[in-house]
């Protein structure tokens, strides 16, 4: 275009030049050798201009016809060479759709064309093609090749990377990202990879520097890089908190500022802080945690702020959490927990029911089945509740990569990634049937709750009659009732299966006691009478009965029970 514009100029101002000439006529006298040349002022600046057009004509056929030999040669050379490039590419697109043939056909013929110190992608070619092959040790050797080539060091570290990655060596994985990092810290997958190895190791130091790096070079997108910064911080803060408490406060409480959400940055800055004394501040925390979304580390946390308290303000604890989230499930759940330790059964286990019709799970039917152990220690309620667990969905864990752990991680034991663990519902293997966890199934298994059995044995009349116990005193008043008349028999005792809760768990252990033996219950209008020829009555067994395959159960009631060991769980 500016060519063009130049040869515009020049004719416009050769037009300006003549048209100047025209106006202002005149004559032009040559006396040259004894002869005189005369003729007009235009004629002789048109002879000039032509003389000049002739004189660059003459050199530009001089020129061509000199250079001709040249201009051939690097015609051809220019061919060769666009012959080599589509055959490079050729052998690219070959690779890349896996036609391992047609992409050794091509790298040889770009072989041939064009040469590897020209073109550097001519070893990518042939290493993309040797892993199309299977030779994987030839594809190494050309990426060794790469890496030692400034042009493409980090196309050889990327595919030594990826070939350490398939064998499984990890460190020399590990050795390669940071290579890359080192020499281009603007590459994505080498500052994440070596983000990654850091943080399994626990240099969180160098992992945070260089985060930071990669921040600054726009690698990772701000609100990553923040995540990944809190995640870390955690990370150190939980190193900290046992020999330097106030450190790890200043870590947890940097996360919580670039990621408020981060449940394990509240609980070590919380636990600082209590170690601290600093009761308010540290609750402060734990509430504003709690306000976004209740968590049961959260809640555990904060009903056992201070180790002197006792079982009635960890109860008072748990109302004010619940009053921050009224109608949550994890919030009536850590009352409950806590009216069970102050022993207020009631209040317990009307706000383990409420948790259940809201979000039914694992642990708020054991854990109704604890509170049904301190209330009624009926077997037959508590198996009923510890059913209800086994079929209810699991609680929610922190997780990662299908592997889940007691406490939260900052890196998956699995993959090693950083920030894998998340808080959710475990996946497992289904080995019975699981109900789908909704308010009706909780609401059916409430109503379903069998009755109290309530043992009344009935003897004989004597001379001095005695007052009987009301064995019903002890029930709560809303409790059904169901009586059953039996005899007494003073003769030889029977071994009979009572479940005891274990030490520290909410699991049935059954152990053996003796104990008076029982009669075996008659049918109605059986016939059957006492030795002093009086008729048996009739024993009504309740409608709760434990099903035939409860382990409970025996074929031959008459026959005393052997001594058992095994757990339900």
């Amino acid at each position: 275009m500016i060519r063009i514009l130049f040869y515009v100029l020049i004719v416009l101002a050769l037009g300006a030049g003549f048209a100047w000439l025209a106006d202002r006529p005149g004559e032009l006298s040559l006396i040259w050798q004894g002869q005189r040349i005369e003729m007009s002022l235009m004629v002789a600046a048109t002879l000039l201009a032509s003389l000049i057009a002739a004189i660059l004509i003459a050199v530009w056929l001089v020129r061509v016809v000199w250079l001709s030999p040249h201009s051939i040669s690097r015609y051809f050379r220019a061919r060769k060479r666009d012959r080599g490039y589509q055959a490079l590419s050729s052998g690219l697109i070959a690779a890349g759709a896996g036609d391992s043939a047609l992409a050794r056909k091509m790298t040889a013929r770009t072989r041939g064309l064009l040469s590897a110190d020209q073109e550097p992608l001519i070893h990518l070619l042939e290493a993309q093609t040797a892993l199309i092959e299977g030779k994987y040790d030839d594809a190494r050797k050309k990426f060794e090749l790469m890496a030692d080539d400034p042009e493409t060091r980090e196309l050889g570290l990327r595919g030594l990377y990826l070939e350490a990655k398939r064998l499984g060596a990890n460190e020399a994985a590990r050795q390669y990202a940071e290579r890359a990092a080192d020499k281009a810290p603007h590459l994505p997958w080498a500052t994440l990879a070596a983000l990654d190895y850091r943080s399994q190791t626990g240099q969180w130091d160098e992992a945070i520097r260089l985060l930071d790096q990669s921040r600054t070079a726009h690698v990772i997108e701000r609100k990553e890089a923040d995540r990944k910064k809190a995640v870390l911080l955690t990370a150190r803060a939980s190193e900290k908190l046992e020999a330097d408490p106030k450190g790890a406060r200043d870590d947890a409480q940097a996360a919580l500022k670039l990621a408020e959400d981060l449940v394990p940055a509240g609980l070590i800055a919380a636990k600082a802080l209590f170690r601290e004394d600093n009761l308010r501040k540290g609750a402060g925390i734990l509430e504003k945690l709690w306000k976004q979304d209740p968590h049961p580390d959260v809640a555990k946390l904060y009903v056992r702020a201070r180790s002197g308290d006792s079982a009635s303000d960890r109860l008072k604890r748990a109302n004010k959490l619940e009053a921050l989230r009224p109608n949550n499930a994890v919030a009536l759940a850590a009352v409950a927990e806590s009216a069970l330790e102050a022993r207020q059964l009631p209040l317990a286990r009307s706000k383990a029911e409420a948790a259940a019709r809201i979000q039914p799970s694992e642990s708020i039917f054991l854990l109704l089945a604890d509170i049904e152990e301190a209330d009624t220690n009926d077997d037959g309620r508590i198996r009923h509740w510890m059913n209800q667990a086994l079929k209810s969905p699991r609680d929610p864990a922190w997780t990662a990569d299908g592997v889940t752990a007691p406490e939260w991680l900052p890196v998956s034991p699995v993959s090693g990634r950083l920030d894998a663990f998340e808080w959710k519902q475990p996946v497992a293997q289904i080995a019975g049937p699981i109900e789908d966890g909704t308010p009706d199934a909780a609401d059916e298994a409430i109503r379903s709750l069998p009755p109290v059995a309530i043992v009344h044995h009935r003897t004989e009349p004597k001379d001095e009659p005695q007052p009987e116990q009301d064995v019903t005193s002890a029930l709560p008043s809303d409790a059904p009732r169901h009586v059953i008349e039996v005899e007494e028999k003073p003769e030889e005792p029977v071994v009979k299966t009572i479940a005891v809760p274990a030490p520290s768990e909410s699991v049935i252990v059954p152990q053996t006691v003796k104990t008076e033996p029982k009669p075996v219950p008659a049918k109605v209008g059986d016939g059957k009478t006492t030795a002093d020829g009086k008729p048996v009555e009739t024993v009504v067994e309740p409608f709760f009965g434990r099903p035939p395959d409860d382990p409970g159960v025996r074929e031959d009631a008459s026959k005393p029970l052997e001594k058992t060991t095994f757990r339900l769980f």
